[in-house]
């Protein structure tokens, strides 16, 4: 967890019960005026009712691009399956968020960026070399000698996050920008927003985005000093 000012921000994993029962005692406990969570309108809705429908489809490609379609894709079903080995759905930790601000009667906002602006923008920056180098190393990956090992009912600590965002940042530098860090920009100015009108706000991200989003928290706070 970070806190800066008005704001408490909880890094989570999206399959890890941890996850779930951080944000459930968190919240109960600061009984924050606002409950800020890391969706957009249409996955909120697709999470809260289960709706499959909302995945992605083949039909998809055509609005999101190829390239942000396949990375989707494959990112689903990788949340997916190791949801289903430690039996969690994916997002759980945000449906259990949701659930305790509406039991305390606390406001929600959902402060992400629409998912299929995320995926258009990553379909036109993302490269061919950087999307056939994330194939390679996926393919690779359970033939190489260098394994990582981590608990998935928990959160990584905040050192393994730190190596897998650089990872990605050094080898994937527009998957990078598109996926986290203008992401990070776009939830900075809402929970900005939120700073000015709340007198304390809970946000529920996925872990890794926190710094960064205090950071340009910052920024914005320099800006308007000025």
């Amino acid at each position: 967890m970070h806190r800066y000012k008005n704001i408490l921000i909880i890094g989570t994993s999206h399959i890890a019960q941890q996850s779930i029962n951080e944000v459930e005692e968190v919240i109960t406990q600061e009984l924050p005026d606002v409950v800020a969570l890391e969706l957009d309108p249409a996955r909120f809705h697709a999470l809260l009712n289960k709706d499959k429908s909302k995945r992605i489809r083949l039909r998809d490609m055509r609005h999101i691009g190829v390239k942000g379609w396949a990375f989707a894709r494959i990112g689903e079903y990788a949340e997916r399956t190791l949801g289903e080995r430690v039996g969690v759905t994916p997002g759980s930790e945000m449906v259990a968020a949701a659930a305790t601000a509406k039991k305390n009667n606390l406001s929600i906002a959902l402060i992400d960026q629409a998912l299929d602006v995320t995926l258009k923008r990553l379909s036109k920056g993302i490269t061919w070399k950087e999307k056939f180098r994330f194939l390679g190393e996926l393919i690779s990956a359970p033939f190489s000698k260098k394994k990582v090992k981590f608990n998935l009912t928990k959160v990584p600590e905040q050192e393994m996050i730190k190596e897998m965002v650089g990872h990605v940042k050094k080898k994937y530098p527009n998957i990078y920008r598109v996926l986290v860090h203008e992401r990070n920009i776009y939830m900075a100015k809402h929970l900005f927003t939120l700073m000015q009108h709340h007198e304390k706000i809970i946000a529920v991200v996925g872990a890794g985005h926190e710094k960064e989003m205090i950071e340009e928290i910052k920024k914005l706070e320099l800006r308007t000093s000025l």
